[in-house]
């Protein structure tokens, strides 16, 4: 079985409050983007691949294979590891030895960039789940799969859904939305910063949003500017000025809206016209060697 994993962006990223766990509530719009989603992008590859296979031997297992971009993280941190052995645990728990089904290989060729704020080690980690259940019956529901997802992170749970979702809590309260911005171009641009997370919540000070995201779907996209904001771009682009700079950028090339997306150091443009977006593309792709043109 191979599946082409897909990515996300943020529209609007609230932090509305602070928990007593020590974690931050947010408020956020996950729309999905990559071809799982129906959406054709250029000019190099984008989604990652993964493909879970078993065979019915006598042995069993799990064996891994990481191929593309290098995976800098060990084992017991990488999160189709860690989902892996968190599906087979609760199979396992809940229906008996999995060694009927031999030896299971998962791999990975890796193109969806890290610290980009796009979601691709969460999503990863939730089509590894899915894609074990399918190999083994189908046995968990989709609420079963969900509470795996969350142990691994926050926006796991959103990629089992993968549809447009309103998210608060720390990501997974999840309120599907209509959100269709069908007719659109988007621009996804990577610079090599990487922002920590830790950056990104340095200084945050949690506040109610003057525009309640729930609402995005009845806002024309040329009114977001201005409204739609992402809160940790007060302290990412302080730290890092290039990526206001290249936000502006984007602007002044004709995007209609244009964000960082979650805490990452990815900006993204809408344009209205595709010309325009394929021009910065080509202005811009001597510059940044992370850079897709979706049509939405």
């Amino acid at each position: 079985m191979i599946r082409f994993v897909n990515a996300k962006i943020n529209i609007g990223l609230n932090v509305v409050g602070k928990r007593e766990d020590g974690y931050h509530d947010l408020e956020t719009v996950f729309y999905p983007v990559g071809l799982e989603c129906g959406l054709p992008h250029q000019p190099e590859p984008f989604d990652d691949v993964l493909e879970v296979t078993y065979d019915g031997g006598e042995v069993s297992g799990c064996r891994f294979q990481f191929v593309g971009r290098r995976i800098d993280c060990p084992p017991k941190k990488n999160l189709v590891v860690r989902a892996a052995s968190e599906f087979l645990g609760k199979y396992n728990a809940n229906y008996g030895d999995l060694g009927n089904f031999g030896m299971f290989e998962i791999t990975l060729d890796k193109h969806l960039p890290d610290g980009a704020g796009l979601g691709g080690g969460s999503a990863d980690a939730s089509f590894t789940l899915e894609m074990l259940n399918e190999v083994t019956g189908n046995k968990f529901s989709k609420e079963a799969l969900s509470r795996m997802a969350l142990k691994l992170g926050a926006d796991c749970p959103f990629f089992l859904e993968n549809t447009p979702c309103f998210a608060s809590g720390i990501g997974e309260e999840l309120t599907p939305i209509e959100l269709n911005l069908k007719g659109y171009t988007l621009l996804i641009v990577k610079p090599e910063e990487y922002v920590s997370t830790a950056d990104a919540f340095a200084g945050i000070t949690p506040k109610k949003p003057d525009f309640n995201l729930r609402f995005l779907p009845f806002l024309p996209v040329e009114e977001w500017k201005g409204k739609v904001e992402n809160d940790f771009e007060t302290t990412v682009f302080a730290k890092h000025p290039e990526l206001g700079e290249l936000k502006e950028k984007i602007y002044e090339s004709g995007a209609i809206y244009a964000s960082m997306s979650g805490s990452g150091s990815s900006i993204y443009g809408i344009y209205r016209d595709s010309e325009s977006a394929n021009a910065e593309r080509e202005r811009l792709k001597s510059t940044y060697q992370g850079i897709w043109l979706f049509g939405l």
